[in-house]
């Protein structure tokens, strides 16, 4: 380092994969996982029904939501995203709709509900199998650094 620069003071050709490693990673637990997929499809069903009800974008909505929950969950709670997930979609359709209407629409709008369960599904379980690799890597690398 030269005199008068500081430790937060770094070369501009850093490359983007530095500088991401940098970033926040927002880890949401398994409350909030829930949380925050209830709300967004809340919000959803209340964006769509002044549109008649709209289920193709609150089905693209739903599977969004499911693939940000399923992202931002921390590892220890990744197996509630799958399931948080088609609680707020009911919950969403529920706060739009009434009961019985609800009932019907979740029948209507079972492939949606399948579509954004699988995507979450499918994020966990890809989360999971880079997590036991990266595991794996640690402990060969440890394994591998002679102790002296």
């Amino acid at each position: 380092m030269t005199a008068g620069r500081g430790p937060h003071d770094r070369p501009a050709e850093r490359s983007w994969g530095s500088q991401r490693r940098r970033l926040p990673r927002p880890r949401l637990t398994g409350l909030g996982c829930g949380v925050l997929a209830t709300v967004s499809m809340v919000a959803a069903a209340w964006l769509c029904e002044p549109l008649g009800g709209a289920p193709a974008l609150y089905g693209v909505l739903y599977v969004l939501t499911c693939a940000a929950t399923a992202i931002w969950v921390r590892p220890a709670d990744l197996v509630t995203a799958p399931i948080a997930a088609p609680i707020a979609f009911a919950t969403g359709l529920l706060c739009s709709a009434g009961p019985m209407q609800t009932l019907t629409e979740l029948a209507l709008r079972a492939p949606w509900v399948f579509a954004g369960t699988l995507t979450a599904c499918v994020v966990v379980l890809v989360r999971r199998g880079l997590d036991a690799l990266r595991h794996r890597l640690r402990r060969r690398r440890a394994a591998a650094v002679p102790r002296g």
